[in-house]
């Protein structure tokens, strides 16, 4: 360490306490584990990555060189562990296998993780939100339930890696939730469907597919496949793009190349007339009608319906949840809903997830000393997060947690150049990752 001293010094004999056993989770725990630091991971599945499980059929836009954490790369490599090769693009499934599962079951990790634990609140012992007398002297108290009631969890420190997934964005173009949308959820999915696997429920269907990101893409490619076995299988793209074409991306341009080979798929799908396009549609309702579903929206500045859509996939992207953090102090940007000192540098109305710059602890840093907030979560609602950056995020906090405040300072984050996302302002749909 370049410093002796530790920039937290209370309760410097309690644990820093991990939310979340995730990629950005684990590599939190290895980077503290080197360190020394004592930690406990706290996740509420039964085994760890338990969101990504939910998508692992779907394969990742970066290599296995930008998917592993550099301090989990090394405890692994003190085993009989097999490097995955670099230029490989894995699955969801392959990422848990190959790489999370075996960083999980090393003694200097398991020993501190806790599963079927889940967080409900954090805040500060013997202190409301309101009391500020001595406050940073005090631990975090989080509250755990789990199968045998809820469990009080002492820290002096919280890394709030839990994610967005599982807390998805509305059908509605103006991200507001109604309850007629809510009524139709048996014949909505909001995700990536694993197709494949659920063919009956899909096939000779009329489905709509609302969003205009790489999660859409995947999702229609998908099931184009299963079109051309059943060819009833009526397919909508629903988006708000002012033409098709601005969601084809850079194509063969792309620096990701499975990234462009998504657009460049798309492009021939669409022109291939296999998918009926509505651009640019703006969604005010889903509603129910004779079993199917109704979309009524704003179409060419015209109030329309588009009927008799048996299911209906969502793929417009995840908002945060900070009810755990609703007695603690945050900083939080009121349009992006992301790390406030975060959101200059991510706002998808400015930078696509190429352009934006690493940052580390002192962006991340919340009023409420102690506590960060990292990952896709850090991000809020901008689409723009790639899993380097989080590892790179967790670096940084927690060489400053260890004392290293030197190192919590240097860029160590090596991406490859995008430069395919747009970054025109006046384009709000600049998604990529």
């Amino acid at each position: 360490m370049t410093e002796a001293t530790n920039p937290i010094q209370f309760n410097l004999d309690l644990p820093v306490a991990i939310i979340g056993a995730g990629p950005i989770g684990l590599a939190a725990a290895a980077n503290l584990a080197i360190q020394k630091v004592p930690f406990i991971v706290l996740e509420s599945g039964q085994q760890v990555a338990e969101n990504i499980r939910k998508w692992q059929h779907v394969h990742l836009f970066s290599p296995w060189q930008y998917d592993i954490d550099k301090a989990a790369r090394k405890l692994l490599e003190e085993t009989n562990w097999k490097s995955p090769q670099d230029d490989i693009l894995p699955t969801g499934q392959e990422l848990i296998d190959q790489y999370l599962n075996p960083l999980s079951e090393l003694p200097v990790l398991k020993e501190s993780i806790r599963y079927n634990s889940k967080v409900v609140s954090i805040a500060r012992k013997e202190n409301d939100k309101m009391k500020s007398l001595n406050r940073e002297k005090q631990p975090f108290e989080i509250y755990v339930e789990h199968d045998h009631g809820v469990e009080l969890v002492e820290a002096r420190a919280v890394i709030d890696a839990t994610g967005t997934w599982g807390n998805p964005n509305p059908a509605t173009s103006n991200g507001v939730w109604l309850s007629s949308e809510k009524e139709c959820q048996d014949h909505i999915e909001y995700g990536i469907p694993n197709v494949k696997e659920n063919t009956n429920h899909y096939a000779n269907k009329t489905i709509a597919v609302i969003g205009s990101g790489h999660s859409a893409i995947n999702t229609l490619l998908e099931l184009a496949e299963l079109q051309i076995e059943y060819p009833q299988t009526k397919l909508l793209w629903i988006l708000r793009k002012k033409q098709v074409a601005d969601a084809f991306g850079g194509e063969e341009k792309d620096a990701l190349e499975a990234r462009g080979a998504l657009g460049t798929k798309i492009h021939s799908l669409v022109d291939s007339g296999k998918v009926k396009v509505y651009t640019p549609f703006y969604t005010m309702q889903v509603k129910a009608l004779n079993e199917q579903l109704e979309l009524v929206g704003r179409y060419h500045d015209e109030i329309i319906s588009i009927k008799e859509i048996d299911e209906l996939i969502v793929n417009t992207g995840n908002r945060p949840d900070f009810s755990i953090e609703q007695e603690l102090r945050l900083s939080i940007d009121p349009a992006t809903e992301s790390v406030e000192a975060l959101a200059p540098l991510i706002d998808p109305n400015v930078h696509s997830c190429g352009t934006v710059r690493p940052h580390g602890e002192a962006i991340l840093r919340q009023p409420e000393q102690g506590l960060y907030i990292v990952g896709m979560k850090s991000y809020g609602r901008a689409p723009t997060f790639l899993m380097a950056t989080g590892y790179e995020q967790v670096r940084s906090i927690t060489a400053y947690l260890a004392g290293d405040i030197e190192a919590s300072k240097r860029v160590e984050l090596d991406l490859p150049e995008t430069g395919v996302c747009s970054t025109n302002p006046n384009n709000t749909g600049a998604s990529c990752c």
